[in-house]
């Protein structure tokens, strides 16, 4: 008589989530803290939009994010490929990672964060405490073109899946790194799960969401890992 296999004896057990084949794992960090802002000296623009560097809360964020992603990569984890946004916040908060793996970031410029017209360079964080009024109707509405001359959503929308998509094409079987924005993950994850616009939008600087795509569908295995980060200061 043959002896039951070890499954036969102990039962079936559960299952990991295995990515489907040809699948994107997208790791979505959101940058480090950025300096604070003052009215009376707005950020540096970058084709319209305010590109403040790191607070070194932000830096120490940044060291967190590479050490703890470097050390996923060593057992197994592998990461193929980083990518920034055209905003210094990103490369800066994607530095450290980059330099512990020997990878180079490539720049996708429609992943950089939502243009907020008359509240760039700063201006948002004050304005949202004061305008009472745009702020709460943005809130409500969830539309960041609330805000008098910013991005027509459906341009946001446009171009960040577009930058996205490009990504996902790029790397099929593969693990990446994407240094983005708030608004950004957030409205990528909203895309990928049919919530409402802004349920997201919670997602805290340092960062780590997991989204895989594949010809099955988008997936979110995880969102605002923050374990990882030193206490805030």
């Amino acid at each position: 008589m043959n002896e039951p296999s070890p499954e036969e004896s102990e039962g079936v057990r559960q299952a990991r989530f295995i990515a489907p084949p040809r699948a994107t794992t997208l790791i979505l960090v959101r940058h480090g803290e950025s300096q604070p802002a003052h009215p009376d000296r707005p950020f540096p623009l970058v084709d319209g939009h305010g590109d403040p560097p790191l607070h070194t809360t932000g830096l120490a964020q940044a060291d967190a994010v590479g050490s703890w992603l470097a050390a996923r990569h060593q057992d197994g984890e592998t990461i193929d490929a980083i990518y920034v946004t055209t905003l210094q916040r990103t490369h800066q908060t994607a530095a450290p990672l980059a330099a512990a793996l020997g990878i180079t970031p490539v720049v996708e410029p429609d992943l950089r964060e939502v243009h907020l017209g008359d509240w760039e360079g700063g201006a948002f964080r004050s304005m949202i405490r004061s305008d009472q009024g745009l702020a709460a109707r943005m809130m409500t509405e969830e539309r960041w073109d609330i805000i008098p001359g910013s991005e027509p959503l459906d341009v946001f929308d446009a171009r960040i899946m577009a930058g996205i998509g490009r990504i996902i094409a790029a790397h099929p079987d593969q693990r990446v790194v994407v240094v983005a924005h708030g608004g950004v993950i957030a409205h990528l994850l909203h895309r990928a799960t049919g919530s409402t616009r802004f349920a997201f939008l919670g997602v805290d600087n340092g960062s780590i969401s997991e989204l895989v795509a594949s010809d099955a569908g988008r997936r979110v295995r995880s969102f605002n890992q923050t374990s990882h980060l030193p206490a805030w200061e």
